[in-house]
């Protein structure tokens, strides 16, 4: 009984492993069969849905982008020579000023004063001189008379002497008070100078005739000191635009250069200027240098403060193949773009040598014969020969149906949605080739 249950257990193991093998032995046979249909068949081409545009000629610029700040041409502070309260102000924030117009005046009852006792003063000193001077004629004359009495041996050389010595006396005396006349006309001046002061004015030496008040900085009655700013006096024609350059730019720029400026104030309109003035240095900070922009204003648009952009062309080219600069792809360490087979539906990878870059258009150098479409969506999913689908046609068609009232984009009118709307058996499909431009 024993030795039947034993060969029972036995026989059950043998085809355990005989199963095992078998399993083992079918799973290896399918799966080389598989391996091998794989390795047979190669990898699947992938097709990528592009769009593509037409490479073309024209003119391209290139263009330096900034940014920057309008300040005056020219600004100063109008205050006072001499102290005083401020008696009036002709002159308010925006008025026009002409060169050496009064803007305000002090109080000018001290300053009058001062002008009435210099008068009186050199008045004394004229009179004092007119004494001096009849005192040293008389003596020149006493002289005359001693010296006659003194050849006859009438007076003796003591008195000839002393008549001599009041005549040095006299004109010293004479000296004195005509230099005291001298500077009692010069306080005279003085005073009429200070007495002009009171009446304050704004003049500057060269630029527009016509100025305007920026800030006005006092009111009417105030007290003023020497030096306290009253208003202060702007150049607006032309203004200036300050920009800032890196030093990439900053070799690009020159005086004399044209500029383009516009603002979002006027989005309509631009203005022409010239780079005025540049900077010798780069500030260490920034690693920027300042750049100054003159900018006709005559019509007064423009304001201090204002923000602004600024173009300058540094160069422009004529006749050159331009693309969009999407289509610009780096491929292998290549910079190129993807040129659309439309007869075979493939794109292949072009190096290319780009040019100058204007907003999203670039400038292709070489190769100088490049022609055709290029791929501009979708082009950073290919890679050289693979297969594209244009889809311009399509949704051309579709945008036709979508103008139809009551249609629905991608659905042909009655249609039902959902239902295939292919080509029937037997006909060719819609070319999905766009048109050409002449």
């Amino acid at each position: 009984m024993k030795a039947k249950r034993k060969n029972l257990i036995s026989g059950r193991n043998l085809l355990l492993v005989l199963g095992v093998v078998l399993v083992l032995f079918l799973s290896w046979r399918v799966y080389l069969l598989v391996f091998k249909k794989s390795s047979s068949s190669g990898p699947r081409q992938a097709t990528v849905a592009v769009e593509v545009k037409p490479i073309e000629i024209g003119a391209i610029r290139d263009l330096g982008q900034f940014s920057g700040t309008l300040i005056p041409k020219s600004q100063f502070v109008v205050a006072p020579k001499v102290s005083g309260k401020l008696k009036k102000l002709f002159v308010d924030i925006g008025d026009a000023l002409r060169n050496g117009q009064i803007v305000a005046q002090l109080d000018d009852e001290e300053y009058q004063q001062q002008v009435a006792q210099a008068e009186a003063d050199l008045r004394v000193a004229r009179a004092n001189l007119e004494d001096v001077e009849n005192s040293l004629n008389l003596a020149r004359k006493d002289l005359e008379r001693a010296e006659t009495l003194y050849k006859k041996g009438i007076l003796s050389d003591a008195q000839i002497d002393s008549t001599r010595a009041q005549l040095n006396a006299q004109e010293s005396r004479y000296k004195v008070a005509k230099a005291q006349v001298a500077n009692r006309e010069a306080a005279l001046e003085t005073a009429k100078v200070r007495l002009s002061y009171t009446k304050i004015t704004a003049s500057w030496e060269k630029g527009s005739s016509i100025r305007y008040v920026g800030e006005r900085f006092v009111d009417e009655g105030a007290l003023l000191s020497v030096n306290t700013p009253i208003i202060s006096v702007i150049e607006i024609q032309p203004i200036i635009a300050v920009i800032y350059a890196t030093d990439k730019e900053y070799f690009r720029i020159n005086t004399g250069q044209n500029v383009t400026i516009s603002s979002s104030v006027f989005p309509d309109r631009t203005f022409s200027g010239k780079v005025a003035r540049v900077a010798p240095l780069l500030k260490e900070t920034s690693r920027q240098a300042r750049i100054e922009v003159e900018i006709d204003n005559e019509e007064g648009l423009l304001k201090p403060g204002m923000f602004v952009n600024a173009e300058i062309e540094f160069a422009r080219r004529e006749k050159t193949k331009i693309v969009p600069f999407s289509s610009l792809v780096s491929r292998g360490g290549q910079q190129g773009i993807f040129v659309a087979d439309i007869e075979n539906s493939r794109a292949y990878f072009q190096p290319v040598k780009p040019g100058i870059i204007e907003g999203e258009r670039a400038e292709i150098l070489e190769p100088a014969d490049i022609s055709g479409y290029v791929v501009v969506l979708g082009q950073h999913l290919l890679q050289d020969g693979m297969t594209i689908i244009l889809p311009q046609a399509e949704a051309q068609a579709d945008s036709g149906r979508a103008s139809r009232p009551g249609a629905k984009p991608g659905v042909k009118p009655g249609a039902k949605p959902g239902s295939k709307t292919g080509p029937k058996p037997g006909t060719k499909p819609e070319s999905s080739v766009p048109e050409k431009k002449n």
